[in-house]
């Protein structure tokens, strides 16, 4: 067993990770990872279990490269104050091979995620709303992080007040540090798969603050999201799965 966490105050959870979760009743993701809430010293936890890997990759994170779940929580602590507090993560072995992994971080209670505000054209405060993502982007690239699977589902945002909006990223295993070029940043928003009108708005106001030609920015954002909504279709009609525009 290796954990790490971030206050004494959660060893006996991390020590009995597998039986909380396992018992936990309240389910919010139930895929190839789940994810279920846990409350646990006043605190609603959110507990990541992570996928079993295949042989290959039980053998590259053991002894080439850091878990997922140890992505997660590193990842969390170098860049906390864009995503829901971590707590901690966990690994065990069977047959001297990572097995089965848990990220933990408290539970963010956000009220919709970007993606309703994507797909409902009439979603309340659209604009407002897309000109505070683009300044959470913009505050997250000058920090010099690149999400790499900056996708709808993955920025949750909570309304704290009339006109004010607090976003957080999760799923941040997978993330890239360095100092981002103008393309890097525009391309960044591709995996949104925003219509035109929508990821013109958010580019422009992403311009906007970071001083970029408005025009140049809008079509290289464009294209780029062009490009990754041709590649993902053409992977789904190879196989055989419905293309989605």
């Amino acid at each position: 067993m290796k954990y790490k966490i971030i206050q004494y105050k959660y060893s006996d959870l991390i020590q009995d990770i597998r039986s909380y979760f396992n018992e936990a009743k309240r389910s919010i993701w139930d895929r190839r990872n789940k994810i279920k809430i846990v409350h646990y010293d006043d605190t609603e936890i959110a507990i990541k279990s992570f996928k079993i890997p295949h042989l290959i990759n039980k053998i590259a994170y053991t002894f080439l490269r850091s878990s997922k779940a140890e992505r997660s929580y590193e990842n969390s602590l170098r860049i906390i104050d864009f995503v829901p507090t971590p707590i901690g993560y966990v690994e065990f072995k069977k047959f001297a091979l990572i097995y089965d992994s848990y990220f933990l971080s408290e539970h963010y209670q956000y009220d919709f995620t970007i993606r309703e505000i994507l797909t409902q054209n009439s979603f309340p405060d659209k604009e407002n709303i897309f000109k505070q993502f683009a300044l959470f982007t913009y505050a997250l690239h000058e920090a010099n992080v690149e999400h790499l699977d900056y996708s709808p589902g993955n920025i949750l945002i909570k309304k704290i007040s009339q006109e004010q909006y607090e976003f957080k990223v999760i799923d941040i295993n997978r993330m890239k540090f360095s100092t981002l070029s103008k393309e890097e940043r525009l391309e960044n928003f591709s995996k949104l798969w925003a219509n035109e009108n929508d990821l013109r708005m958010i580019i422009e106001a992403y311009a906007k603050i970071s001083d970029m030609d408005k025009d140049e920015a809008i079509e290289i954002a464009l294209l780029a999201s062009k490009k990754h909504k041709e590649n993902i279709n053409l992977k789904k009609k190879l196989k055989g799965k419905k293309v989605v525009n």
